[in-house]
Formats: structure tokens, C-alpha cells, sequence
């Protein structure tokens, strides 16, 4: 038991340190060189590739602005609730950031993925350097989002309520 939450406590601190120190390698990987990218046009079948991942693209970054702004929004509209119509409760507003929390964190998976599809064809070292950051960055802020609710359930039980879609 005691090795079990040692080790935790080790993985805790270097993990996070692990991902900042890969994220300002890429950085400094990619900082001061030149993109090299193909100048040959590209074939018809690929510009239609192009053009729907594109699409794609362009519709994980709505999700991710929707999911994100939902999540501000129901916050919002909770704390107001709780704060003037309910009476004050810590443990309400603990579980209203947790929810926003997680909406926050299923935001950076959608853009996560955005930028996934952004370097899906022909990508260049550059584009493939630049991606490696921005996920390792999304993922650090990621696991210190999720890893904060899940402390934060464990040391203030909240009684759930079931997640009705939202």
C-alpha cells in the first residue's frame, strides 16, 4: 500500500515534467528552420482529400468551440442559479467546476483532433515538429485539468447526480 501511493506520487511529478521537457525539445527542434514543402502540384484525388479533411477540420473545431462555450455557458447559468435562487454551498459550486471541467477537457480533445487532421496529408517536418508541441501542451494542460477533478471528487464527495446527455 505504502509503495503503491509512492510510486504514484513519483509517476504524479514525472509525467508532467516529462511532457514539458518533450514539449520545449519540439520547440527548440523547430524553431529557426525553414519549411520545406512539396512544390509539385498536388493530384486531383488529393486535393478532394484536401478538401474534406478540411471539412473535418473545420467541423472538430466548431465541436470544440460548442462543447467549450455550452460548458462556460450551463457554468454560468448554474452558479447564477445557486448563487441568488439556492443557498450557498460549497460543495454545489465544487461540483459546478467539475462539471465545467470537464467540458473544458472534451474541448481540448476535440482540438487535439482538429490539429491531427491539419497535418493528415503531406506534412512537412515542420508541420509534424509543430504538431508534436501542440498536442504535448494540450495534453499537459489536459492532465493537470482532470487530474485536478479527480482530486477534487475524492477529497469533497459530491452527490452526483446522473448525467442526463449534458
Amino acid at each position: 500500500m505504502k509503495r503503491s501511493s509512492s510510486l504514484d506520487s513519483l509517476l504524479n511529478l514525472l509525467l508532467p515534467l516529462a511532457l514539458i521537457l518533450g514539449l520545449v525539445l519540439l520547440l527548440n527542434l523547430s524553431g529557426g528552420q525553414p519549411s520545406v514543402g512539396a512544390t509539385a502540384t498536388a493530384s486531383p484525388p488529393e486535393s478532394g482529400l484536401k478538401l474534406l479533411i478540411g471539412y473535418l477540420e473545420s467541423g472538430a473545431e466548431i465541436a470544440a468551440a460548442l462543447v467549450i462555450g455550452v460548458s462556460v455557458i450551463q457554468a454560468f447559468i448554474r452558479y447564477i442559479r445557486q448563487l441568488f435562487i439556492q443557498k450557498q454551498h460549497i460543495d454545489a459550486t465544487e461540483k459546478i467546476r467539475f462539471q465545467l471541467g470537464r467540458g473544458l477537457a472534451l474541448g481540448l480533445e476535440f482540438t487535439v483532433a482538429s490539429d491531427i487532421l491539419r497535418t493528415a496529408i503531406a506534412p512537412t517536418r515542420q508541420d509534424i515538429l509543430n504538431l508534436g508541441a501542440i498536442v504535448l501542451l494540450r495534453t499537459l494542460l489536459n492532465y493537470f485539468l482532470e487530474r485536478e477533478i479527480r482530486q477534487g471528487e475524492q477529497s469533497s464527495p459530491v452527490d452526483e447526480v446522473p448525467n442526463r446527455g449534458a
